[in-house]
């Protein structure tokens, strides 16, 4: 049976029945004592409230400087097809903020590599539901994993509507290249993937954090990115993606200053020798062509791979004409060495 829309709203229903179980149950628990709480018992419980929303560090990529703590995993459904096992799952560490994951996992492969998929703003998840794009993903014997970033999808509620992707930019970046190591850190609890193999492909906003997390995260042995956004203040000046009314106060001085760190030419460098490829489409105007040449100039050069198309059209033409996929590369960095592949 396929994912519809229909199937998956239902599965997101389920994750909303058990969260909202969850909140009765400690509700429960709470009414279950013998006297009411104190006011000093209350304003203990809001400053542990506000405590944990304070432990994320903005000021770092890297989650060890955070204390970020997940709550337990809701799963929401799996699913046998021919070929991969699919499961929607949910995973939390923040309140308010839960992300839907989709594990897809090839059939007859014990513990095989795993590629992080992360689509830029604005992006769904249903992609993940296609059976066709999941063989594709699968192909191989690699899992893989989707999801999305914050303030985009799912993610995005509670805020009034001037406050969006970019707009809260820092928010943007620094929460979903934490979101990526948590997400590897819950990859490691389950016990049925090789995490000494993980790559990530991300296409816009999501090659910026797919290029950010690995910079911070060695677990990622090798990047795969479309059309990813970066050097800040041309890409302000010049994106299509930014309404041309709010495009002024992206350039100002105190804005940029707020985003210079996260800028993935900054990053880039700190890959070392792990491969990653740049992909640009140049008839993509989301990044402009003088954003597309500045990253791809920051990339090592040793380990780095740049391919560039004149159009989608021209990157499906040649890419289907030799029989590949795009997701090819990102899993032939993941193959074991030839002299490991020799030794066995």
């Amino acid at each position: 049976m396929k994912f519809g829309v229909t199937r998956t709203s239902a599965l997101r229903c389920v994750l909303i029945a058990l969260s909202i179980l969850s909140l009765f149950v400690q509700a429960q628990a709470l009414h279950a004592q013998d006297a009411p709480a104190s006011s000093n018992e209350i304003e203990k419980s809001q400053d542990s409230v506000a405590a944990n929303v304070d432990r994320e560090n903005w000021d770092s990529l890297s989650i060890a400087d955070s204390d970020l703590h997940a709550d337990p995993v809701l799963v929401g459904a799996k699913e046998e097809t021919p070929d991969f096992t699919r499961e929607l799952v949910q995973v939390k560490w923040r309140v308010g903020d839960a992300i839907d994951l989709w594990v897809i996992r090839p059939h007859g492969v014990e513990n095989p590599p795993v590629v992080l998929y992360l689509y830029g703003y604005p992006s769904e998840t249903d992609r993940f539901r296609d059976d066709r794009f999941c063989a594709r993903i699968t192909q191989g014997g690699f899992a893989a994993v989707g999801f999305v970033s914050a303030l985009t999808g799912h993610r995005y509620h509670s805020r009034p509507m001037k406050e969006w992707f970019v707009s809260e930019l820092e928010e943007s970046l620094v929460k979903s290249t934490h979101d990526v190591q948590m997400i590897i850190n819950y990859l490691s609890t389950r016990g049925d993937m090789d995490m000494n193999r993980v790559g990530m492909f991300g296409q816009g906003s999501g090659g910026t954090i797919a290029i950010l997390a690995a910079a911070v995260d060695p677990r990622i042995k090798a990047v795969d990115t479309l059309n990813p956004w970066g050097n800040w203040p041309d890409w302000m000046a010049k994106s299509a993606r930014i309404p041309e009314a709010e495009r002024p106060k992206y350039v100002t001085a105190d804005f940029q200053k707020q985003i210079a760190r996260l800028d993935p030419i900054v990053w880039l460098p700190k890959l070392g020798s792990r491969p990653i490829r740049i992909q640009s489409v140049m008839d993509d105007l989301a990044t402009p062509e003088i954003c597309k040449e500045k990253i791809e100039a920051a990339a090592p050069h040793a380990s780095a791979k740049i391919v560039r198309w004149d159009s989608s059209e021209a990157q499906f033409e040649a890419l289907n004409g030799r029989n590949r996929n795009m997701f090819e590369w990102i899993k032939e960095q993941l193959q074991p060495a030839a002299k490991e592949r020799a030794a066995k």
